[in-house]
């Protein structure tokens, strides 16, 4: 089975973003969903760190060490965005003006529970920053995750072991292998994304999926 790569899980994501949506880029895979944007589309990007109509990266050779997003890479601006303060750029955060946050994630629960700040390692210093207004804040929250940790385990799972962001804040979830939507009774799939059978699927999974019911 050949997973998709971040770059096509960026791209798969981009797709359902609609027309006019003010869109945040959170720190990591999320920031790769803005090269795949249709500009007819007229998507007005926010970074946290205070950019409204933040552009693609900046081409090799073209940047601009004074024009960064939040994870500190260079980007680039489009005709009629801005920067402003941190405390601004929170304001639009916190006021419910993000029609979408798009973040990374490290677990989401069958609840749509999100950890994505740490991963409760002994010592490990706070390093929120602004996840949490990000998660509660914004109207919905797409996660882009690969679907297993680096040592086979689920991120997606039935509790969070660990420190949570959010409490069910996530909308859906883009994994390497699937789209999954966040319901009441718990997270459907929307879309496999390989070649896989729901059973692969679940098995891979750490919390009860619920697949489209087919028919012939």
């Amino acid at each position: 089975m050949q997973r998709l790569t971040r770059q096509e899980m960026a791209k798969r994501l981009a797709q359902d973003i609609a027309p006019g949506s003010y869109v945040n880029l959170g720190v990591g895979m999320p920031t790769m969903v803005g090269d795949y944007l249709n500009p007819a589309d007229e998507i007005l990007l926010h970074s946290e760190n205070g950019i409204l109509g933040m552009g693609p990266s900046a081409p090799e050779g073209e940047e601009d060490p004074e024009m960064i997003n939040a994870g500190k890479m260079p980007v680039t601006l489009l005709t009629g965005g801005a920067f402003f303060h941190h405390v601004d750029s929170f304001a639009i955060m916190r006021g419910g003006h993000l029609d979408l946050s798009i973040m990374g994630g490290m677990q989401v629960s069958s609840s749509g529970d999100l950890a994505n700040w740490s991963l409760g390692r002994p010592g490990e210093p706070p390093a929120v920053g602004g996840a949490m207004d990000l998660a509660v804040g914004a109207k919905k929250v797409f996660i882009i995750m690969e679907h297993n940790a680096k040592d086979g385990t689920p991120k997606i799972v039935e509790t969070c072991t660990l420190p949570v962001t959010g409490l069910g804040v996530v909308s859906r979830v883009y994994t390497d292998l699937a789209v999954l939507e966040s319901t009441p009774q718990g997270l459907q799939v929307i879309e496999k994304l390989v070649d896989i059978t729901d059973a692969e699927l679940q098995a891979l999974t750490g919390a009860k999926l619920s697949f489209p019911v087919t028919t012939l």
